[in-house]
């Protein structure tokens, strides 16, 4: 068996069963965990819906595998979602890192 390094590796499930409305979900989490952690307005909580926003960007990334595996989605409409979701997590990461940056740098402040 091939070393698995991500779960992208990982022999995908041979079912569609209720992906559909899975991937919707998993899509609608992306921009709802976005949402409300900006309206807890603070950084702490923003930081951990950001994780929860770019964790579903990974699950969304699976559902859309098993999906092309199973030839319920064109190679075409895979990459664009794929890269999509690659981008969107690639900036979350970002921003998740700025923001704890600045939480780091507002503590050592605050003790002087």
């Amino acid at each position: 068996m091939a070393k698995v390094e991500r779960f992208e590796d990982l022999e995908p499930i041979k079912s569609d069963f209720g992906l559909k409305d899975q991937i919707r979900r998993a899509a609608m989490s992306l921009s709802d965990s976005v949402a409300e952690g900006f309206e807890y307005n603070n950084n702490p909580d923003f930081i951990r819906f950001l994780v929860y926003a770019k964790g579903s960007s990974g699950e969304l990334r699976n559902k859309l595998i098993i999906l092309m595996e199973c030839g319920k989605l064109s190679h075409e409409d895979f990459d664009n979602l794929y890269v999509k979701s690659i981008e969107f997590s690639s900036k979350t990461k970002s921003f998740i890192s700025y923001l704890k940056t600045f939480e780091n740098q507002k503590k050592l402040n605050a003790k002087k």
